[in-house]
């Protein structure tokens, strides 16, 4: 195989060239990062601060000055968009498209260019195919099958998330803890995963997991083929380093062990990918793992006005797991970062709507805004509020709510239910779940339906009083209609809303979701949740479902002007002139489930993705919390984010009229004993309790000053205009009469509540 010549082989003249004219560009920090070439460099780069520019600059810099030939240089990035983007750079700066490099590109792609030079030596065979999750999951079934694993009770989706989980760390079975290996079918978790690599060696395939794990066992059992690598490669350069799992950085540190020319560009304050492997502490022992190491902080950010870096730095501030950079912007101070406290997610959908109506009116363009969210749930109010406005927008990163797979699935089984004549959505839903139906069963109920001119369901009612059918779908399609006519026989008697929740739970369409432990199937669940909510606007299961069919009618083309809508993940990378920012709420961001899994790195990751999200923002940020969300058609109180609460008041504005929520939309206020005691209970905030009692001062207060307007904490308040015996209406507690008055709390004998301690701004004279 031809060896290429290693840098140390290029003349001397060549090292000797005079600067090229694109460095003469940079600021003095990026121009740092370009031209140390020598040893290992890590650029910390904060949003904004030019990225992608030091590393397609410093590519160019390298090319231009003869240090390296194109196929001599190592550039790995995370995704093929962002492959070409530096490619289209390079070539700009040098004159020319960039021809010959063939080792820029994903981690993916150039793990399976690797392979496919050494496939003997992975006991792989030329032209191997590379299995989807499709393939993959159609394949461990079959082994669950085989050994006689309940696949019910042990999906094999579940299985395919720990096989991923355990190459993503870099581990063969061989090497899985003792403890993991029961987290799969009572302790047989390391016998499948071996079963499942020998069976991928047989069907000559590997899995995305594969391209990285083998590169990995290649150099580590074959010294001559990773010393190759050495000489080839004079210089490694890595994007969103702060992004890397263990495998990659294993590979990373593997080929680096060559040369010492070692860049990795990335950003510790936004690694917001750990839920799928990533380390943030690859980036954070970047010095130790690389002794001599260079670090260039870029800390001149061309994006964000003073209030608005102000904020998110001093947000970011609060997490112990960072490197540290202090950013400073070249423009103006700017707006002042707004929050708003509201009463439910229809009022904050309302509220973003008319603020981007009045944008509109000043000519702000569309494509500049964005609103992001923590969670996926989150859209559909906005998209409705959209769509009655007749605003235009687009969902970036995924389908629309009412276009998901989930919400689809759903709304079939609502409308079969409601109209059992729709053949489409019977279709749809009929062996979904998976219940042995398969396509012979369908043709043939196709086949009866076609020669009797009778709609799907009716064909199918009529099938299972044949023969014609074996008797197992027979029996199973029986099951299914009988659930149907159950559901239906309750459409008058329950409410709809109680009558969809029983419609997913007894179809098994959401144990289907409840198994399932890829990380979209959390997001699945909290959307069918959010539709069941949503239900309880309308008066019936057939005004839901009209209102679903004018939604899904909408045009999608009316303009290429629209508001961006999407999650804060989807985000990254990207930046508007104005950002709404919705839903900083405890238990939805940072969301509960994160914390619950990751503790105190789950809620510093989370501070991250608040963090990115603030720094979408180049003119305008926005900020809003609902005091209540209804889950399940019940209230549940929305305690705001301790996120908002450590924004420095300096860079931050309340909007007037938001009295009762204190001067960021919540209460500041001195610690009631064992209130809210469950509320914050993270070692950060027990942290800051301890110190400030041990300096003699009251720990501050997170949250509202009420639960539903019941008082749970005592603060000094106005006097009240409400007087003793009136009658008055809560939204939560209904009617009752005031019986006693001090200041602004009012005492209330509730007609079925009994009495209660409220504030009276929570209430309504009647």
């Amino acid at each position: 195989m031809h060896m290429t010549e290693p840098a140390q082989k290029l003349s001397i003249s060549a090292r000797a060239a005079p600067r090229p004219s694109f460095v003469d560009a940079l600021n003095e920090e990026q121009r740092a990062a370009v031209e140390a070439l020598d040893g290992p460099v890590l650029v910390l780069a904060g949003a904004g601060t030019g990225k992608t520019r030091v590393l397609t600059t410093r590519i160019a810099n390298i090319l231009a000055s003869g240090r390296a030939r194109p196929h001599q240089i190592l550039a790995v990035t995370f995704t093929n968009k962002a492959a070409r983007e530096m490619k289209n750079r390079i070539g700009k700066l040098v004159g020319g498209a960039v021809e010959g490099m063939p080792w820029l590109g994903t981690f993916h792609s150039i793990g399976v260019k690797i392979l496919r030079r050494h496939v003997e030596l992975v006991d792989l065979k030329s032209g191997f195919t590379i299995l989807d999750t499709d393939d993959q999951i159609r394949l461990l079934k079959q082994l669950i099958s085989a050994e006689n694993i309940d696949e019910k009770r042990w999906p094999a989706r579940q299985f395919a998330s720990h096989i991923d989980g355990w190459k993503n760390r870099g581990l063969v079975p061989e090497k899985i803890p003792e403890g993991e290996a029961f987290a799969f079918a009572n302790g047989r978790g390391r016998e499948l995963y071996a079963a499942y690599q020998r069976r991928l060696k047989e069907l000559n395939a590997a899995d995305f997991g594969d391209l990285l794990l083998e590169c990995l066992r290649l150099f580590q059992d074959n010294p001559g083929v990773l010393s190759e690598y050495h000489n080839r490669f004079s210089y490694l350069l890595v994007d969103e380093y702060q992004d890397t799992n263990v495998a990659q950085y294993l590979w990373l540190r593997l080929l680096a062990q060559g040369t010492g020319n070692l860049c990795c560009v990335g950003d510790d304050d936004q690694s917001i990918y750990g839920w799928r492997g990533a380390e943030v502490d690859n980036i954070l022992r970047f010095e130790k793992d690389f002794p001599g190491a260079q670090i260039i902080r870029l800390e001149r950010n061309y994006r964000s006005t003073a209030n608005i870096l102000g904020a998110a730095s001093g947000l970011i501030a609060h997490n112990e797991g960072r490197l540290g950079k202090t950013l400073h912007t070249v423009g103006g101070e700017g707006e002042k970062v707004t929050v708003q406290g509201v009463w439910d997610d229809e009022e904050e959908a309302r509220l973003v709507g008319e603020e981007i109506e009045q944008l509109q009116r000043q000519d702000h363009a569309l494509n500049d805004i964005a609103i992001l969210v923590r969670a996926s749930f989150q859209m559909r109010a906005f998209e409705d509020r959209f769509i009655t406005l007749g605003l235009d927008y687009r969902v970036i990163g995924g389908p629309r709510f009412y276009e998901r797979l989930e919400i689809k699935d759903a709304i079939a089984y609502l409308d079969v239910t409601l109209n059992p004549a729709n053949d489409l959505k019977f279709e749809r839903i009929i062996n979904t779940p998976k219940r042995g139906l398969g396509s012979a069963t369908l043709q043939i109920i196709h086949s009866h339906a076609r020669s009797r001119s009778i709609p799907m369901a009716q064909a199918a009612r009529e099938l299972i009083e044949t023969e014609e059918l074996r008797p197992k779908p027979r029996k199973t399609l029986s099951d299914v209609l009988a659930m149907f006519d159950r559901w239906r026989g309750q459409i008058e008697t329950l409410p709809h809303t109680e009558l969809a929740e029983l419609i997913l739970d007894d179809s098994g369409y959401t144990a289907m979701w409840q198994k399932d432990k890829s990380p979209q199937a959390q997001s699945r669940l909290e959307n069918l949740k959010e539709m069941v909510r949503f239900m309880s606007e309308f008066d019936s299961l057939a005004g839901f479902l009209e209102h679903v069919s004018l939604v899904m009618g909408v045009d999608r083309e009316e303009s290429e002007d629209r508001v961006n809508l999407m999650t804060l993940h989807s985000a990254k990378g990207l930046e508007f002139e104005t950002v709404f920012l919705p839903g900083w709420e405890e238990g939805l961001f940072p969301h509960q489930r994160h914390l619950d899994e990751a503790g105190q790195a789950g809620l510093e990751e989370e501070r991250r993705l608040a963090y990115v999200g603030l720094t979408r923002a180049k003119t305008r940020a926005k900020i809003s919390f609902t005091q209540n969300r209804r889950i399940h058609a019940l209230w549940q109180t929305a305690i705001p984010s301790r996120f908002i609460d450590e924004l420095p008041e300096a860079h931050v504005e309340a909007i007037e009229g938001q009295e009762k929520f204190g001067n960021y939309g919540m209460n500041r206020f001195d610690q009631a004993d064992g209130i809210f005691s469950n509320a914050y209970d993270t070692p950060g905030w027990k942290r800051a309790k301890r110190n400030a009692q041990s300096e003699g001062q009251p720990a501050a207060r997170r949250g509202p000053l009420t639960i539903d307007g019941e008082l749970v904490a005592s603060s000094t308040a106005s006097s009240s205009d409400f007087e003793i015996g009136e009658r008055v209406f809560h939204m939560k507690f209904g009617y009752g009469r005031i019986a006693q008055i001090d200041g602004n709390k009012l005492i209330i004998d509730f007609d079925k509540a009994g009495q209660k301690r409220v504030v009276d701004s929570f209430v309504k004279r009647h």
